[in-house]
């Protein structure tokens, strides 16, 4: 039986990061910062708001699923044909905190979608952490 609901692939990253959760989530959550590392926004960290994502090349339609300060963050990701969930979730360490973002639900006949996101998101990690370097 060929269910392509559940073959869906997913990137993940992860990053153990020296700063407290409340920074990070900060960082995840503000419009300005969101901005900084990642696209303009009309983001609000509130369940069900519907925001989006505008970049050079055009515009991801996004809403919030379910957050939880300073520990999870999941939001819609759409364009075009693609349909996919972002979650967030970070969790304290002795040094400062696990960051994990997967980005679930690409299928598997949408190869140049999985492989722009997987070099995306390597993009706005980095783009992220510094934000983080020089935020006070």
């Amino acid at each position: 039986m060929n269910d392509s609901t559940t073959e869906t692939l997913s990137v993940v990253m992860e990053r153990e990061l020296p700063f407290p959760p409340e920074k990070i989530w900060r960082a995840l959550t503000r419009p300005q910062l969101i901005e900084e590392w990642l696209m303009k926004n009309d983001f609000k960290a509130v369940a069900g708001h519907k925001f989006s994502l505008r970049g050079d090349w055009g515009t991801v339609d996004c809403q919030v699923l379910s957050i939880e300060p300073n520990r999870t963050l999941s939001y819609s990701w759409g364009a075009y044909d693609l349909k996919t969930v972002v979650t967030w979730t970070l969790t304290p360490t002795a040094s400062g905190t696990q960051l994990r973002m997967e980005q679930a639900g690409f299928r598997p006949d949408q190869p140049q979608y999985y492989q722009g996101a997987k070099g995306g998101w390597q993009r706005f990690f980095a783009a992220l952490e510094q934000v983080l370097a020089r935020a006070g």
